[in-house]
């Protein structure tokens, strides 16, 4: 039996004659034309270390880092003073092959070990970073992959003292990106047990992508351009391998100029009478057009179906509970945070130098967008009182409300009713800060929305619909506004609210945003929909479900047919994005949803309805909204709830297939299923750890960094700064203290600004503006480091491993099974 072995090849520039270095006991000297050593050439040193059994245990105990890939049994086998790539021997356990791109400076290695009962392999990577960076000018050895050919190598000069270009000489190239990557060997024979289980679970998991995939298409919400084409392809085509990453598209061109910034008033209203569509009604809780005369559908809006949403909803339970996926899952998660802590062992250096390569950029000046924030927090506790009390000073005589009898009331009185003077008010007084009283308690931080514990400053500070029209508010979001524009790099989207509990609703909350114009090139705003049935119908103000539903959609039908007639909505809703729906998910739910569920005309009970019920229903009407919009020309909307911050998992599962990309996501990390589905088609997860310290989960236990690692789709987002925040510019307090607790590099701050961009609702010339003209194709073709600062090497790894994952699966299904375009196109 061989003994273990850790054996760590090396190829070293060493010079001429008198630069002997015997360190390792073996010195091959060769140079790239064959000449001798004794010729002024660059010599190359090849090195290979052997580590003993007592080290290799060293090595176990310094740094576990495993692969979890089933079954693999190409690994490199030998004994102490022998080649690793001649021996032979028997082994069950599983390797990594750490290799090195053709052209990359830096050392190759293998990790060997000789343990049957072994499931896992650890790599002992630090011993790689102990190495220098090192040159080459040829490959000294030739790897193979199991069938038998050699990787591509590349000759010729490549030394770090060599001139890289500036970034505007970016020259295109069908070359592999350089970087060391990591490769797993795939065994020849895999056992049936775990075969089976592995075409169990990559049917299901396929299964669920390919439904999302489905009711984004329907939708017009947007869906991971790579995992649709992987899934899209013949599955059998995924096990040939990958295809590295590589720079033959890049355009040197600069992005486009930034659009004209948006003001109402220059708003366009369209000439065109579209009411030949139809009279929108609402049906079995979906708005569909109709003739009012003949009541027959006049333009098919593709609505789903809530039976056919049950039945998928029950797949997706069923998949996250499943053993055999959630099994794979777990394993396929852990590989792949543990595979992006070797890359950043193998080229953090290489990232480094990168970024600090490309010029005017760094963290401060790329864009980064607050995708979770609420418009009635959204400025920090001091800034609120400053206002307040300038407001006190100069409006003292202004009317602002109307007490219990109907009296109208000045400011100066209310705050003679409170006996308060502006000098007294203090951030203590104001008591709108989160404390550890508001932890896993909603009610208590719900009230930190009312300034001094009165809702009737909230009513007068805090709200777009009052006696003074919402001027107060539009003024402090306005003051806000300006903040962003002046550091022009940070952007927003703002949520304000619609309740659905009157259709004037709407028109209300236009007027207030096209009179206090609060258009902004900073700002995109969403609206989110409270899910309050239950109190509103105990207060009589609606009398079904569908009640709210029909206020909330109709006036949008009505401003998207009619443009004349309501032409401040029309123009608000150019600069809407997308839905939310909020409160508290911890809230138990008293009804079981099945294909038999009460229809919202039908829903007159004074239960609330459980949060997937909502959520299809904002759905179903979003997609037929968006396919009208579509059809006229106009932009279309996105579905961006709250969801996994509490509550049951199975919300998790709903917004999956339901929503673009959702806020919060905690409990992710309970379901390995679920986490491995969002990962594989990129939903983006806006987390917010410092509310979640706050509300539920310690800053310490927050699962972002372990999302970041594994490849998900994190953006850093504020949520409500006026609870938890303490200066002016509260998205930047947010990177700040994430950096410093989770020791967060340059890119690692720029990937996240980058994915704050790309899941946001901005338009798709702005989004050019600020990544680059090409931002929207995969891999590093769509990344520009001149507009991100994310450096080539860490979008490339991103794109291969992904890619890689999803081949994975496709190269599971075997002949006999269906292609995932195939279901796609029979679904």
């Amino acid at each position: 039996m061989a003994t273990n072995v850790l054996a760590l090849d090396t190829v070293e520039e060493v010079g001429g004659m008198d630069r002997r270095a015997d360190r390792s006991g073996i010195d091959k000297r060769t140079s790239p034309s064959g000449s001798t050593s004794g010729q002024s050439a660059p010599v190359l040193a090849h090195r290979r270390t052997w580590l003993d059994s007592s080290s290799v245990a060293r090595v176990r105990q310094r740094l576990q880092i495993h692969s979890t890939v089933q079954g693999d049994e190409s690994v490199f086998v030998g004994s102490e003073g022998s080649n690793p790539t001649s021996a032979t021997g028997s082994v069950s356990g599983v390797s990594e092959r750490v290799s090195n791109t053709p052209g990359m400076d830096g050392p190759a290695a293998y990790a060997v070990f000789n343990d049957p009962d072994a499931d896992t392999c650890p790599v002992d990577a630090l011993s790689f970073a102990a190495f220098s960076p090192i040159t080459r000018d040829a490959a000294v050895s030739s790897p193979t992959n199991r069938e038998g050919e050699s990787f591509p190598q590349r000759h010729g000069k490549l030394t770090a003292r060599n001139r890289q270009p500036t970034y505007m000489e970016y020259q295109e190239s069908d070359e592999p990106l350089d970087f060391q990557r990591i490769e797993v060997l795939k065994p020849s024979e895999v056992d049936e047990v775990v075969a089976a289980d592995l075409d169990h679970a990559s049917a299901m998991l396929i299964q669920a992508l390919v439904l999302r995939m489905e009711y984004m298409v329907h939708s017009r919400q947007s869906f991971c351009t790579t995992t649709e084409r992987v899934l899209t392809t013949n599955p059998r085509e995924g096990k040939r391998g990958r295809a590295h990453s590589t720079s033959s598209s890049r355009s040197v061109s600069p992005p486009p100029p930034l659009p004209i910034p948006p003001v109402f008033s220059e708003v366009t209203i369209p000439d065109e009478d579209n009411r030949k569509y139809g009279s929108p009604v609402m049906r079995a809780g979906i708005v569909q057009l109709i003739n009012k005369d003949t009541l027959e559908v006049t333009f098919d809006l593709k609505q789903p179906h809530w039976r056919n949403f049950i039945d998928d909803l029950n797949i997706m339970l069923t998949l996250s509970v499943d053993g055999p996926v959630k099994s794979f899952a777990f394993r396929r998660l852990s590989y792949l945070g543990l595979r992006y802590e070797m890359h950043g062992l193998l080229n953090e250096a290489r990232e480094v130098v990168a970024a600090k390569r490309c010029p005017h950029r760094d963290f401060y000046n790329v864009r980064k967008v607050d995708t979770h924030v609420h418009a009635a927090s959204c400025m920090n506790h001091k800034h609120l009182l400053r206002f307040i009390k300038k407001r006190a000073k100069e409006n003292k005589d202004e009317p602002v409300c109307q007490d219990a009898n109907g009296k109208t009331m000045t400011l100066g009185e209310v705050f003679t009713s409170l006996n308060l003077t502006p000098h007294h008010l203090s951030v203590d007084m104001l008591d709108v800060h989160a404390d550890r009283n508001t932890f896993h308690r909603f009610d208590k931080f719900n009230m930190k929305y009312n300034p001094l514990g009165q809702s009737r400053f909230r009513e007068i500070f805090l709200k777009t619909d009052n006696f003074t029209g919402g001027k107060f508010f539009a003024q402090l979001l306005r003051e806000v506004i300006d903040d962003l524009e002046e550091s022009k790099y940070q952007m927003a989207e703002p949520r304000v609210s619609i309740y659905g509990r009157s259709k004037d609703e709407w028109g209300k909350l236009a007027r207030w945003a096209v009179e206090h114009k609060m258009a902004s090139a900073n700002v995109r705003w969403l609206i989110q929909v409270p899910r309050l049935y239950n109190v509103y119908k105990s207060k009589g103000q609606v009398k079904s479900f569908q009640d709210i539903l029909d206020n909330i959609f109709l006036p949008l039908f009505e401003a998207t047919l009619k443009p004349k007639e309501h032409p401040d909505l029309f123009r608000f809703l150019t600069e809407v994005a997308g839905f939310d729906s909020v409160d508290d998910e911890s809230k138990a739910e008293t009804t079981t949803l099945s294909r038999d569920t009460a229809l919202p005309s039908d829903w007159t009970s004074d239960h609330n309805p459980p949060y997937a019920y909502y959520l299809f229903y904002m759905y179903a009407n979003i997609t037929a909204l968006n396919n009208l919009r579509r059809k006229l020309g106009y932009n279309v909307f996105t579905l961006r709830p709250h969801c996994g911050e509490a509550g049951p998992v199975h919300h998790l599962a709903a917004a999956f297939l339901l929503s673009e990309n959702i806020s919060h996501g905690l409990l992710l990390r309970k379901v390995p299923a679920l986490q491995y589905l969002y990962y594989l088609a990129q939903i983006g997860v806006a987390m917010s750890p410092l509310s979640n310290n706050s509300l539920f989960l310690d800053y310490h236990r927050s699962p972002l960094p372990e999302f970041r690692s594994r490849g998900l789709a994190i953006s850093l987002s504020t949520d409500d700064p006026l609870m938890f925040h303490y200066t002016r510019e509260p998205l930047i307090e947010e990177y700040s203290i994430a950096a410093q607790v989770w020791k967060l590099g340059s890119a690692d701050m720029a990937e996240l600004a980058r994915n704050s961009v790309l899941m946001s609702g901005f338009q798709h010339q702005v989004k050019q503006h600020w990544l680059g003209r090409h931002y929207d194709r995969e891999g590093v073709e769509g990344n520009d480091i001149r507009c991100t600062n994310v450096p080539d090497v860490r979008i490339a790894y991103r794109h291969e491993t992904l890619v890689e994952e999803l081949q994975t699966l496709c190269g599971a299904i075997t002949q006999d099974d269906e292609s995932p375009q195939r279901r796609f196109s029979k679904s």
